[in-house]
């Protein structure tokens, strides 16, 4: 999957995590990536990735590596797990 992104990051002119965001924000009108980041270089990095428009085989390309990998292990921890739906 990394290698997949730099490659496309790499025809696009952009970076790995900016093709990700695209990805993301090509999905659903209503999906909105909440990236973190402390540092003013990335946020602008993050926002430079709304400019981006993947194309559809590369969309496709992505949608099929993403449907294969197999998600393991919980989303939260036991405790932070207790914390939900209190």
């Amino acid at each position: 999957m990394v290698d997949l992104l730099s490659n496309i990051a790499k025809k696009m002119n952009a970076t790995s995590a900016q093709i990700a965001l695209a990805w993301l924000l090509a999905q659903k009108t209503w999906i909105v990536p909440i990236p973190g980041t402390t540092k003013l270089h990335r946020l602008e990095e993050n926002v430079d990735a709304a400019s981006l428009t993947i194309s559809a085989s590369d969309l496709k390309e992505i949608n099929e590596a993403v449907s294969i990998i197999e998600v393991q292990g919980s989303r939260y921890n036991e405790q932070s797990q207790k914390m939900i739906n209190r």
